[in-house]
């Protein structure tokens, strides 16, 4: 049986699928691995490109989880075949193996970083709001809508009030949000039941925006549904 180094076929099956098995003498394996690292890489961007935004995100999310989880199982797999016909002479090379799989934590990060930066931002009301005031400021994105709700924040700041934003109401299809002028007054309370004390309550001075939104149903790139919803806002009223 042929000699291998165990830690060169781990690190040559860190940067690709099936180079490990490759250098074991496995081209069909190899093969065949490459050929899913191609596919995996295809449909984790197909279902992030149509999903990852929406009420669905966590689907794109795991399946880019499972991805990283079966490159390190075919770089394990390659190593233990290969530690089987040779095992480590020194510690050096022992060691070795632990470092080498350590770099997959990098795309691990980089995933887990960059998805949940950009991710989920329409999955729900209140993330279509927050989206919505966040890019209020934006020139791109400017229009009516953006306009009062700028009104209404410079309205709160020069009565030196709060302006609270909440979902009011929320079926499948629909939902409204509110954007509340609201002052906090001193309640007395008490803590485990026993100890007096007190807490800020909000009060409500009056509604200074209305929002209404609207669930859009998501299409997959190249058609096809799963039932996934991007929230997006439709109107802003000012009572």
């Amino acid at each position: 049986m042929t000699r291998t180094d165990p830690g060169r076929v781990l690190r040559r099956a860190i940067l690709a699928w099936g180079l490990g098995h490759f250098a074991l003498g496995r081209p069909g394996i190899g093969a065949s691995l490459l050929v899913a690292e191609v596919i995996g890489v295809i449909l984790v961007a197909w279902l992030t490109a149509g999903l990852s935004e929406s009420s669905a995100y966590l689907v794109p999310f795991m399946a880019g989880i499972l991805f990283l989880v079966a490159w390190a199982w075919q770089a394990i797999a390659a190593y233990r075949s290969a530690s089987a016909r040779d095992q480590p002479a020194d510690d050096m090379q022992r060691r070795a193996p632990a470092a080498a799989l350590g770099w997959l934590g990098v795309p691990l990060l980089i995933w887990g970083t960059g998805f949940w930066l950009d991710g989920a931002r329409c999955a729900t009301p209140a993330a279509a709001v927050d989206r919505s005031i966040a890019q209020r400021r934006s020139e791109t994105s400017r229009d009516e809508a953006a306009q009062r709700i700028d009104d209404a924040i410079e309205r709160a700041t020069d009565q030196s009030r709060d302006l609270r934003i909440r979902i009011a109401a929320q079926d499948d299809k629909s939902a409204t949000a509110l954007g509340e002028l609201i002052h906090f007054v001193r309640t007395e309370t008490t803590i485990l039941g026993i100890f007096p004390a007190t807490e800020l309550t909000p009060v409500v001075d009056r509604v200074l925006l209305t929002m209404e939104l609207e669930a859009q149903p998501v299409q997959l790139p190249g058609g096809g549904e799963l039932g996934a919803v991007c929230w997006e806002l439709v109107s802003v009223t000012q009572p």
